[in-house]
Order: structure tokens, then C-alpha cells, then sequence
């Protein structure tokens, strides 16, 4: 993993006083949906992007379908934001990468972390960031999930309220899936796509 590195404390995202922003900075979310195995993939795809910074915030459930040691870009976790703070006046994670990224990208986002932020819950260091998220800037989310669990009534609800706070849904494609069934997965390609489109109206 790499060393913490975020901006100084009352600098604003993206500005130093020597010089404008030159870089648009990508905050990645991941969760424990069987999709998270392809995160070396997203990464790789949005490291593509010319002029794009891109960090990782996981779920630790998350952790279990990635190797770490494939991530090129800085990986946070709980145990970063709890190492972080140790007395009062040090910085807070969560509120620090809030302040860094111009943009979040929650892929893939499980059913239990929907229902999470759909309600506010903040019990992790990715939620906390959600939570605290600068309304003013886009979030984008990508549902993943087995069919069961995308059909039942209250992930409508969920994808409802996200939705009326503001946040832009990637919608799932139809495939086979891991457990065998056929049903709703997130589209890394897709995901891409969407993002590269945003960030272009951004620097416009």
C-alpha cells in the first residue's frame, strides 16, 4: 500500500498556491459484491484517462476478491482512518478525501452498502466518505448484486432515494453470473464510459 499522501489542511482540492489544478481526481469505492474482482481492470481503464488521479477507499468484505498488491494507486481502508487519528487536531480520513476527489465512483456497489447509504448508515470509512460527500460534486454508483436480491422490492426504493439525493446510477447489464444464474451485473466498460463523459463536461 502506499504512504497517505492528502492535501494540506485549508488547501482546497486540486489548488496549491503556486499553481491551478491541473489533475481531476477520481475517489473509487468498492464493496463486497462479486464484481469487486474487477477492480485491477476499472483501475486500469481510468488510469487511461490523461490528467486523471485516481484513490481507493474499500469495504474490508471487499478486500476478499482483489489482491492489494495489484492496485497501482492508493488503497484506504478502516484501519487507515482509525491509524490516521490518534488526538485532536489530526486530520479525519473520511472528511480529507471528501475534500480531495472532484468526482466518486461507488463500483461495484453491493446490496447491503446501498441499503447503507440509501439510509445514511455511516459504519465504515467508505460510508463515512458517502455520508460526508460535497453535494455539489457528481457521484456515480453501480449496482451489483445476484438477481434474487436486485428483484426484491426494496432495492427499488433504495435506487429510488439515491437517485433523489442527487447521485447518477450506472445501470446493471444482463449476464451470467458467478453463482450461475442469469441476471444484473455492473458493466465495467459502461461504468468507464459514463465517468470519461462526466469528467470531459468538468474540465469544459
Amino acid at each position: 500500500m502506499e504512504p497517505v499522501s492528502l492535501p494540506e489542511p485549508g488547501i482546497p482540492a486540486g489548488n496549491s498556491p503556486s499553481m491551478a489544478q491541473e489533475t481531476f481526481r477520481v475517489l473509487l469505492g468498492v464493496t463486497g459484491s462479486v464484481a469487486a474482482l474487477k477492480l485491477p481492470l476499472l483501475v486500469a481503464e481510468l488510469l487511461k484517462i490523461p490528467g486523471l488521479e485516481v484513490k481507493v477507499v474499500t469495504t474490508e468484505r471487499a478486500k476478499h476478491f482483489y489482491n492489494a498488491q495489484e492496485i497501482p494507486v492508493t488503497l484506504y481502508g478502516d484501519e487507515e482512518e482509525w491509524q490516521l487519528w490518534k488526538r485532536r487536531s489530526d486530520p479525519v480520513l473520511h472528511i480529507e478525501l471528501r475534500r480531495w476527489a472532484d468526482l466518486m465512483l461507488v463500483a461495484p456497489l453491493d446490496a447491503n452498502t446501498l441499503a447503507k447509504m440509501a439510509n445514511g448508515i455511516c459504519d465504515n470509512l467508505l460510508t463515512c466518505v458517502i455520508r460526508a460527500w460535497d453535494l455539489s460534486k457528481p457521484l456515480l454508483f453501480c449496482p451489483a448484486m445476484n438477481t434474487a436480491m436486485w428483484e426484491h422490492p426494496i432495492t427499488a426504493q433504495h435506487l429510488e432515494q439515491l437517485r433523489a439525493f442527487g447521485y447518477t446510477e450506472i445501470p446493471c447489464v444482463v449476464k451470467k453470473l458467478v453463482c450461475g444464474d442469469e441476471g444484473q451485473c455492473i458493466s465495467i466498460l459502461q461504468g468507464w464510459s459514463l465517468l470519461l463523459c462526466a469528467h470531459r463536461d468538468v474540465e469544459q
